[in-house]
């Protein structure tokens, strides 16, 4: 198995640090400090390797991360959101790497959609989520895409064009900076994109075992 050095952003709050792989959208995991957020990244490498597979993609192998940009938090990491932009987010993106930025997306809300549909509607309640359950996950991430597409410009009237008018958006981005005043760049958008659906799917599994 060839190894590799997967590249790292630390985002660090008060309470909390973020840790998220660069180019693998979804895969950002948080801790109580640079360490633990590293050791969770790492743990979940497993939970996200079929959405990787499900994109037609290689699993990345990686033996050690390297750390090549840290990020100060605020109040939205300590809530437990990577809500830091990196100078990371605003490189340029070839038209292979937008393809592949998009198929991570997709495959990521196909992976919700699969979970969704194996989960029965009520959860074991718990801290995590307020104590919502399946069809209020699923509601709320819906809800939540739709202002996480104004961020880039983009207004539809339900949450299937909004998913729809994203991933074209992806596919046709060439990345690089935000496009619009207080804007998100693209790479950034789909990073949060694609952790928050990936969290919410993870936190059904975790409340239906």
């Amino acid at each position: 198995m060839r190894a590799v050095t997967v590249d790292v952003l630390l985002e660090t709050g008060r309470r909390k640090v973020f840790a998220s792989a660069v180019g693998w959208p979804g895969w950002s995991r948080s801790g109580k400090n640079e360490e633990a957020a590293l050791a969770v990244l790492e743990d979940y490498l497993d939970r996200y390797a079929p959405v990787v597979t499900h994109a037609g993609l290689r699993v990345p192998q990686r033996t050690a991360f390297k750390v090549v940009e840290r990020l100060k938090g605020g109040g939205a990491t300590d809530f437990g959101i990577p809500g830091a932009v990196a100078e990371a987010d605003a490189r340029p993106w070839s038209v292979k790497e937008a393809t592949r930025q998009a198929d991570i997306m997709v495959a990521a809300w196909a992976y919700l959609e699969d979970v969704i549909a194996r989960a029965s509607a009520t959860l074991r309640k718990g801290p995590r989520g307020g104590g919502r359950d399946r069809d209020q996950i699923d509601a709320h991430v819906a809800e939540s895409e739709i202002g996480y597409a104004r961020a880039l410009g983009i207004k539809a009237p339900d949450s299937s064009a909004t998913r729809v008018a994203l991933e074209r958006a992806v596919r046709s981005s060439r990345g690089g900076p935000a496009q619009r005043e207080k804007g998100w760049p693209m790479a950034y958008a789909v990073r949060r994109i694609v952790w928050h659906v990936l969290d919410h799917a993870w936190e059904i599994q975790d409340k239906s075992a």
